[in-house]
């Protein structure tokens, strides 16, 4: 089944419970769909199930198989225990019978406490003009990549050599979406490759086993065409698999949401 190239406002439109949705080859990362949209199609499936504003604290996802291009799947969203102050849920995307990303999300209102502890703002060099990712390669460069502006400041290109395994630097959506709501960052946060693949001086396969992301509330509103700020590091990294936690960043410095990753690497 084929399908035209999609923004990712029609994507996460039509990600609800008990549908079936094709993700476009243009969202590719090879063979399979690129994890961050399908990680944004799930919390949009799971948010759209909530029956007050309850805010996204945290989502779990783990990777269990390839979801492919251009080929139908199912999106199945149970509620797990809907409580006074947190709901949460679980969805499965599934595919020829078999569940390819499996989420589990928790969404709690705000409650009375004394206890407050505020992040510093982070100094962040401007925000950049443009992006200087390298531009779109057949069958070198994700084919997602076209729909993510990108800008590098610490880090390099994956594949080339480098002695370390961080990255910083700025993302944004290409073509802006109406509103940035939490599967929108969901998707952006998971945009950048992994840390470790710039260390390797040869092309190899990788990807993310689970994935742990949390929002924190309260945060500023995020502008469609805002650049946000990613800030990861490598905890460790042996054997074919890498430790890897990242701090997101709205432009003034804000820390908005903490990321921590698994990876696999097959070299």
């Amino acid at each position: 089944m084929r399908t035209k190239t999609m923004h990712i406002d029609e994507l996460l439109g039509a990600a609800k419970h008990d549908v079936s949705l094709v993700v476009p080859g243009s969202w590719g990362q090879g063979r399979t769909a690129f994890g961050g949209l399908t990680a944004a199609l799930a919390n949009h499936a799971m948010t759209a199930e909530l029956g007050d504003e309850r805010d996204m604290r945290v989502q779990t996802v783990q990777f269990v198989g390839p979801l492919l291009t251009d080929e139908a799947f199912d999106i199945v969203v149970t509620h797990l225990r809907d409580g006074k102050n947190v709901t949460q849920m679980q969805c499965q995307l599934i595919q020829n019978g078999q569940v390819a990303v499996q989420a589990m999300a928790a969404f709690g209102n705000d409650r009375v406490s004394k206890v407050a502890v505020r992040p510093a703002p982070q100094t962040l060099q401007s925000a950049p003009e443009k992006a200087n990712w390298i531009p779109q390669i057949p069958k070198v460069t994700p084919k997602f990549h076209r729909h993510i502006d990108l800008r590098i400041e610490q880090g390099g290109m994956p594949f080339t050599g480098k002695k370390n395994a961080a990255y910083r630097g700025w993302m944004r959506f290409t073509d802006a979406p109406a509103k940035m709501t939490d599967a929108h960052l969901i998707a952006l946060i998971d945009v950048w490759p992994p840390t470790v693949l710039q260390m390797l001086k040869w092309p190899a396969p990788a990807s993310t086993l689970s994935w742990n992301v949390e929002f924190l509330h309260p945060h500023p509103v995020i502008e469609p065409r805002q650049w946000l700020h990613y800030d990861c590091i490598t905890q460790q990294a042996a054997d074919g698999y890498g430790h890897t936690e990242a701090k997101v960043y709205t432009e003034d410095g804000t820390l908005i949401a903490l990321s921590r990753q698994l990876v696999t690497v097959f070299d």
